[in-house]
């Protein structure tokens, strides 16, 4: 197996995969800002894949040759198809596939994929193996949550840590607490001490809260994980996964968004609503005199060219 987690110079960083957030353009974009030492996907179906795989569900494994080593996540609850799905990721090119075992929303979880997989041990593992064989020699690894509606996390990585991962990224929330709660990174120190005894070369990637690089190096020391994944705190910081911490201008923000619209247009062109665009205008279009007016102005926009006028 060619795991290029054990190469990695620690602590490493990793943008967390975010449905219609870190697409190919967004990547794009986070690494002319400064890029982390891994990238993952927009997590993608497995049955799409394997049903529909010249959709929506492959759009979202497209990437560029700098983003490596980049990683695809996939989900769902059926092994042969998650076989199947790791089987078209590895003949893709990318680096590693991951299992999404913490997604909260609702509609995921109903269909007991996602978090919904938390505490379902059986299916859990067939599920791991299935996505071993179908990945062939790309490492394969696990993102989770402490539990579903409490906290299982130290019987429930335990579990995991015996399955042979790659690597173990554990988002330090419940899926029941979604983002509102403050992460427990003293739950993942206590998972690294289970690591260190029973599974020493898996990986522990610890989530939740982190805003900056210098966040990333405390919690490594203090917590014992290997790597820091970095999702919502993007959203604060553009600029977050570079270890200059200076200040940005306004003028900054602005270029990165006209670059993100650019990006967009020319690698999506029709084949996305343009409104998506604006999910992204609270992260370039902050913490400035007058910045609230411009967003609002932007949010009314119905074009591209309307929202170049007005920046």
């Amino acid at each position: 197996m060619n795991n290029f987690w054990l190469e990695l110079h620690k602590p490493f960083t990793v943008l967390a995969p975010m449905d219609d957030v870190t697409d190919n353009v967004f990547r794009q974009v986070v690494l002319e800002a400064g890029r982390p030492d891994v990238f993952f996907t927009e997590f993608v179906s497995s049955d799409g894949l394997v049903f529909n795989s010249h959709g929506i569900p492959l759009r979202k494994l497209t990437f560029t040759s700098d983003q490596h080593p980049i990683v695809a996540q996939i989900w769902g609850t059926v092994p042969r198809n998650m076989k199947k799905a790791a089987k078209i990721v590895a003949d893709l090119g990318f680096d590693g596939v991951d299992i999404n075992m913490g997604c909260p929303v609702r509609e995921v979880m109903k269909r007991g994929a996602g978090a919904g997989l938390i505490g379902n041990y059986d299916l859990s593992g067939e599920i791991i193996k299935s996505v071993k064989k179908g990945a062939g020699a790309l490492p394969v690894s696990v993102k989770t949550r402490l539990g579903k509606n409490e906290n299982i996390a130290r019987d429930w990585c335990t579990f995991l840590l015996k399955q042979d991962l790659a690597a173990l990224t554990i988002h330090a929330r419940t899926a029941k607490q979604m983002s509102a709660f403050p992460a427990d990174w003293e739950e993942i120190g206590e998972i690294v001490k289970i690591k260190d005894k029973i599974a020493p070369n898996t990986i522990i990637i610890g989530n939740g809260d982190v805003k900056s690089y210098i966040e990333v190096v405390k919690k490594a020391q203090k917590y014992g994980v290997d790597g820091v994944m970095i999702g919502r705190g993007i959203f604060v910081n553009p600029w977050v996964f570079s270890k200059d911490s200076g200040e940005h201008t306004k003028a900054e923000y602005i270029k990165l968004l006209l670059r993100h619209m650019e990006l967009f247009e020319k690698t999506w062109g029709g084949t996305k609503n343009f409104a998506i665009i604006k999910k992204f205008f609270k992260m370039y279009i902050n913490n400035f005199k007058g910045a609230s007016i411009l967003r609002q102005k932007l949010m009314e926009a119905k074009s591209f060219e309307e929202i170049k006028s007005f920046l």
